[in-house]
C-alpha cells in the first residue's frame, strides 16, 4: 500500500473552512533528503494549500536541504534553496487566487559556526525579498540516532555558534530552533543572551518518548513541561505547535494499519498543545504542519481539523492569533 493510499483510508471534510490559516512550517523537495520522507515538490505544496478544504492564506517554507548550488563557494551553496523557493513563491503569485502567498516567508539554512555566515545571510537576502531568517539544526540527544548531521551535543553553547548568532540577530533575522527537549536548558541560555533576537522554537520544543524515555512517557512529559516553563518567560521566543506526528513523539500513527481521525489524534496530542499555549499564550504560539515529514502519520486536512478541535475552547481573537496572527507578526507578513 502506498503512503497516500494508507492516508486515504480515513477521509474528513475540513472543519470551519473559512478560518484563515498560515501554515508556519513546511518543506519543499523534489528529491527527498531522506528515504523516510515522500517527495513533496512545488505542485504537491500548491495542491495541499489549495485542495485541503481549509483556508490556507499563506505558508512559510523552512530549511529542507534541497536545491543547493552545485558550484561556487561552499558557504554560499545553501543559497540555492532560497533561489528555488523564491521561484516557487513567484509562480504561486502568478497563479493567484488560493495559490497566492505560498512560501510567503522563507527560512533556509546557514551554518552559524562558519565565520563567513554574515556573507551567507546577505546572499540569502539578495536572493529573495521573502527571506526572513534561517534554521541551523541542532537536534541531538545521546540516546537517539543522529539525524541530518546533528552529531554532537552543546552546539548552541559554543563561542563560534554565538558569534554566528550575533550576525543573525543584528540583521533582525529570525532563528528557527529545532532541538530535543533535553537541549532546552542550552536553548534557554541562548535566548537569554540575545533578548532582542526573534527566536522561533520549532516543533513544541522537541518532546520525545523514545531513547532515554522509552517506556517512560509520563516522565518524558513532565521533564518537557518543566524545561519549557523557563523558556516561556523569554518574550523573544515564539513557539510552533505541531510536529507531533513524527515517530519519536509517542503520539504518532506511524506503523498502524490505518491512520487516526482528527478526534482521536486530538485526544492524544491535546495535552502537549494546550500546556504549551497555557505557558506561552496564544499571541506567541502558531500552528504548523511540518509537511511532508508529518505526512507519514496524518493527512493535511485531518491535521488542521485536529488543531481546530484542540483549540475550540479559545476565544475568536485567541484562535486568530494561533492560526494566523502570530505568524504574521513573527514573519513580518503583509498579505
Amino acid at each position: 500500500m502506498t503512503s497516500k493510499a494508507w492516508r486515504d483510508q480515513v477521509i474528513e471534510q475540513a472543519l470551519e473552512p473559512e478560518l484563515p490559516i498560515i501554515d508556519t512550517h513546511h518543506h519543499t523537495w523534489e528529491v527527498s533528503p531522506s528515504p523516510l520522507f515522500e517527495t513533496y515538490g512545488p505542485e504537491a505544496v500548491y495542491a495541499d494549500k489549495v485542495g485541503s478544504g481549509h483556508n490556507i492564506i499563506a505558508t512559510v517554507h523552512v530549511d529542507c536541504h534541497s536545491y543547493y548550488r552545485t558550484t561556487g563557494p561552499e558557504h554560499l551553496k545553501v543559497v540555492g534553496e532560497t533561489e528555488k523557493i523564491e521561484q516557487v513563491a513567484e509562480e504561486a503569485m502568478r497563479r493567484a487566487g488560493k495559490y497566492a502567498n505560498t512560501a510567503a516567508a522563507i527560512a533556509p539554512s546557514a551554518n552559524l559556526m562558519d565565520p563567513r555566515v554574515g556573507e551567507t545571510l546577505d546572499a540569502h537576502a539578495a536572493a529573495s525579498k521573502r527571506f526572513r531568517g534561517i534554521r541551523h539544526m541542532t537536534a541531538f540527544d545521546e540516546s537517539l540516532e543522529p539525524i541530518y548531521g546533528c552529531t554532537e551535543a552543546g552546539v548552541m553553547m559554543r563561542p563560534e555558534f554565538r558569534r554566528g548568532f550575533a550576525e543573525l540577530a543584528k540583521r533582525n533575522l529570525s532563528f528557527e530552533a529545532w532541538l530535543f527537549q533535553t537541549q532546552l536548558p542550552e536553548f534557554l541560555d541562548l535566548a537569554r543572551q540575545f533578548p532582542q533576537a526573534n527566536i522561533v522554537l520549532d516543533h513544541l520544543g522537541g518532546p520525545f518518548a523514545v531513547g532515554r524515555y522509552q517506556g517512560k512517557t509520563a516522565q518524558a512529559f513532565a521533564d518537557w513541561k518543566a524545561a519549557m516553563k523557563p523558556v516561556s518567560a523569554c518574550k523573544n521566543v515564539s513557539l510552533k505547535l505541531g510536529a507531533l506526528n513524527m515517530t519519536h513523539t509517542g503520539v504518532d500513527a506511524i506503523g498502524r494499519s490505518k491512520p487516526r481521525g482528527s478526534e482521536e489524534t486530538a485526544a492524544l496530542q491535546r495535552d502537549f498543545i494546550l500546556t504549551a499555549i497555557d505557558m506561552f499564550g496564544p499571541s506567541r504560539c502558531m500552528f504548523e504542519t511540518n509537511f511532508p515529514v508529518d505526512m507519514r502519520s496524518i493527512s493535511y486536512t485531518i491535521l488542521w481539523n485536529t488543531f481546530k478541535r484542540i483549540s475550540s475552547g479559545f476565544s475568536p481573537s485567541e484562535r486568530a492569533d494561533l492560526f494566523a496572527g502570530t505568524a504574521k507578526r513573527v514573519y513580518r507578513l503583509n498579505l
